[in-house]
Parts: structure tokens; C-alpha cells; sequence
């Protein structure tokens, strides 16, 4: 709430967030870095798939003549420019990093199960999915057979 308030002071909110996506400084550097990077590489992924889509979809568009063809790689790049940059920024604001900071502090809490442990939970879950498959199975040839007796359906 004081974050709000003093945002309000000092302009906007948007004109803090604004001001925050300018900087190039990173947030604590040396703290939630696999976290931060992998995040970053995702909302970098996503961006580059949608200004790669956008490519397409304004290519076949015809909304663009052949003299102004030329705007089309210009807008998907700028927008890959920004998206990149909105990234690298968004990982390194304050409150998320800090988010994602204590993300990897708990994920290194974890504790991970054996190889051993692994395949035997996974063999436990695979059998019970198939005891349940072959479960309902029956369970419905029953009941076909009982409603076919009873004359429900034919």
C-alpha cells in the first residue's frame, strides 16, 4: 500500500514501472539465478514464437502493399526488441525477483527421490491406472448388459 502511495506522489505507477523497465542494472546478481534465468528464457521463448506468428499473420494479411512491406519485419522485430528487453527487465523488478529468489530457496529445501524410489513409484502408478482402466471397463459392459436386459436400450 505505501508502494502504491508513494507512486502516486512521486507521478504514477505506470511512470514507476516505466522508469524501472529503463534501468540496466541487476537486482541482487548473486541471488536466484537459475530461477531468473530460466524464467527469463521462457517469457523470451514466448515472445519469439508470437513476433514470429505476428510475422506470418501479417504477411498473408493483405493489409500491407508491396511499398510498405518493408514495415512488417520492422514491427516484428521491434516488438522481439521490446519483448526481449521486457524479459531481461522483468526478471530484475524488485518484488518478482524477490518472488523468485525465495522460488529457489524452497526449491532447494526439496528433497528428490532416488532413481530407485522413482521407478518404483512410477510402476505403482502405471498398475493402478491400468487396474482402474480395466476396472471401469467392466463396470460399463455390466451395466450395457443390465440396461439391454432391462430394456432401456437396444
Amino acid at each position: 500500500m505505501s508502494r502504491d502511495i508513494a507512486a502516486t506522489e512521486n507521478g504514477s505507477l505506470i511512470g514507476s514501472m516505466l522508469g524501472e523497465l529503463a534501468r540496466t542494472k541487476v537486482y541482487k546478481p548473486n541471488q536466484g539465478r537459475i530461477v531468473r534465468q530460466l524464467t527469463a528464457l521462457a517469457i523470451w521463448v514466448i515472445v519469439g514464437l508470437g513476433c514470429w506468428s505476428l510475422h506470418g499473420t501479417l504477411r498473408g494479411s493483405g493489409w500491407f502493399t508491396e511499398s510498405n512491406e518493408l514495415l512488417i519485419p520492422v514491427i516484428s522485430l521491434g516488438l522481439l526488441f521490446f519483448g526481449a528487453w521486457f524479459g531481461y527487465r522483468a526478471v530484475n523488478l524488485p518484488s518478482f525477483a524477490d518472488f523468485l529468489i525465495a522460488v529457489e530457496a524452497e526449491m532447494n529445501k526439496v528433497t528428490w527421490p532416488s532413481k530407485d524410489e522413482l521407478v518404483r513409484a512410477a510402476i505403482v502408478v502405471i498398475f493402478t491406472i491400468f487396474f482402474l482402466a480395466i476396472s471401469l471397463f467392466l463396470f460399463d459392459i455390466i451395466w450395457q448388459q443390465v440396461f439391454v436386459t432391462l430394456g432401456v436400450t437396444t
